[in-house]
C-alpha cells in the first residue's frame, strides 16, 4: 500500500512539473494575442473616418461625421448595448437614424441621408455613416455579436 501512494504523489508531481514547464515556456516566448472582440470599430475623430476590423483583418473604412463644435462624441472603448434596425431621435424631432448601433447613453453610429456633409464634423455628437455602410456594419455587428464587437472613439 505504502508503493502505491508513493506512486500516486510521484505521478502528481511529475504533472504538476510538466504543468509549470508549460506556464514558463510560454511566459518565456511569449503567448500569440487573442483578439479581445471579433469586430473592431476604430472612429478617428480628427480625420472623420472609420474602419472596422473583423478577426484582426482589415475589412472596411469610410468617412464619418461625428460631433460639431459644442457637442461631443464621447472617446472611450465601447461594447454595443442595442442594435435598431430603425431608430427615430426623440430628442431631434424624430430623424430617422437607420442601423443604429448604440455604444454609449444616446451616442450611436447609424445611417444618414446627409452624405455630402460625411467628412466632417456635423453632428449632435452621433457617428454618421453612408446608409449602405451603416447596414453594412450593422449585419456584421449582428452576426458576430454585441459582445464581440468593440466599438474605439478617438
Amino acid at each position: 500500500m505504502n508503493s502505491v501512494v508513493q506512486c500516486r504523489r510521484n505521478e502528481t508531481g511529475t504533472l504538476l512539473r510538466q504543468a509549470c514547464a508549460v506556464v514558463l515556456l510560454l511566459l518565456v516566448c511569449g503567448v500569440p494575442s487573442v483578439a479581445w472582440a471579433d469586430v473592431t470599430v476604430r472612429i478617428e475623430r480628427a480625420r472623420q473616418r472609420m474602419s472596422v476590423d473583423v478577426d484582426g483583418v482589415h475589412y472596411a473604412s469610410w468617412p464619418v461625421s461625428t460631433a460639431r463644435r459644442g457637442y461631443i462624441t464621447p472617446p472611450g472603448v465601447y461594447s454595443p448595448y442595442s442594435l435598431q434596425r430603425m431608430h427615430y431621435s426623440r430628442r431631434y424631432d424624430y430623424t430617422p437614424m437607420p442601423y443604429s448601433i448604440f455604444f454609449t447613453g444616446g451616442y450611436a453610429i447609424h445611417g444618414t441621408s446627409e452624405v455630402r456633409k460625411l467628412g466632417r464634423p456635423v453632428s449632435h455628437g452621433c457617428v454618421r455613416l453612408r446608409p449602405d455602410n451603416a447596414r453594412m456594419l450593422f449585419r456584421l455587428v449582428s452576426q458576430h455579436g454585441m459582445g464581440n464587437t468593440r466599438i474605439v472613439v478617438h
